[in-house]
């Protein structure tokens, strides 16, 4: 029984379930927004079931730096087209280096590391500066490609990180900044990680395509901002022990988000939650926005599966295989 409750995504791959709308959720949901003093869009979907629930999960949102999930599924686009691989070494220059999150900003340029090391950083630190460089290496106009060519009808990237928007761009680039999505589409990348599902066109998985999501999942399993989407959810140190959620956050004075993979007892779950126009601008653990997302996550896991996480029943090494029962 326990081998086979831990079919994985692999079975998820093969059979997608029809999506069914959860009512009383989507309820909870709302009434958790409702209490929030800024605005509040999420999207949730339980990967087993089909089960869905929503708040404005269509609303035209600011990414802060959860449009490096972007970045990473153009990578493994174009990893698995032959056209880079992650071994391959970058050199940083210090025409790259900015500030924010990050530590490369902050270190002696010229710097040569991997692709794998640059992509790592930008997620598990949200690096800046190891953003730019990923940019650089991908192509700005190949990434906003590869985010149309899977289906993406509003999330863009405008431009690098903390530098000037270059060439003519879109009237609403100023409201944005660096880049625009919405709840739902955000959490379709996720679930393209999660599910292993990268060909763009719908052709079959290619041999690496497994390995491929693990080593990327990896990176999103490693981040180390768990003040959102997991805040209430793991209380264990998670370096440690292993995480039961994968996620990339964003956040700006008036903006916090988080897009997360959650290994539940029920199957995988994806939130992708937004809150902007927040009145608490603190950068501090306890601001009100980080708690508003927690809780949101927290409704969703209560209601779909009140056992709670349990991390060794998604194959995180490699979601096209049998997760291994521990």
């Amino acid at each position: 029984m326990a081998a086979f409750a831990c079919m994985g995504a692999a079975s998820l791959v093969a059979q997608q379930p029809a999506l069914t709308e959860d009512t009383q959720l989507d309820a909870q949901l709302q009434s958790i927004a409702a209490a929030h003093h800024g605005k509040v869009a999420v999207y949730a979907h339980n990967l087993k079931t089909g089960a869905t629930a929503s708040f404005d999960a269509d609303e035209a949102v600011q990414t802060a730096s959860t449009i490096k999930m972007g970045i990473l599924l153009d990578a493994a686009e174009q990893i698995r087209a032959g056209k880079a691989a992650l071994d391959e070494r970058l050199v940083l220059t210090k025409a790259n280096q900015v500030p924010g999150s990050g530590v490369l900003g902050q270190l002696t340029a010229p710097v040569s590391l991997t692709l794998r090391d640059f992509l790592h950083l930008m997620v598990v630190v949200s690096d800046n500066t190891a953003t730019n460089v990923a940019i650089d290496r991908l192509g700005l106009e190949h990434i906003n490609a590869t985010l149309t060519a899977a289906g993406m009808k509003q999330t863009v990237l405008y431009k690098k990180v903390y530098m000037p928007a270059q060439g003519p761009m879109p009237a609403d680039q100023p409201k944005f900044g660096l880049g625009k999505t919405t709840a739902r589409e955000m959490a379709s990348i996720m679930e393209r990680l999660a599910t292993c599902r990268l060909s763009l066109d719908g052709s079959a998985s290619l041999p690496g395509d497994g390995p491929l999501c693990g080593a990327l999942l990896h990176m999103l399993r490693e981040q180390q901002d768990r003040n959102s989407l997991p805040r209430y959810l793991e209380a264990l140190d998670t370096s440690e022990h292993g995480s039961a959620i994968a996620n990339k956050t964003g956040a700006l004075d008036q903006v916090r988000a988080d897009v997360a993979l959650i290994a539940t007892k029920n199957g995988p779950v994806v939130i992708a939650a937004y809150t902007w126009d927040n009145s608490d601008q603190r950068w501090t653990g306890d601001n009100e926005a980080e708690k508003t997302l927690g809780k949101l996550a927290q409704a969703v896991v209560q209601r779909w599966s009140p056992d709670g996480l349990n991390a060794a029943g998604f194959s995180w090494e490699n979601p096209l295989a049998p997760a291994t029962p521990k």
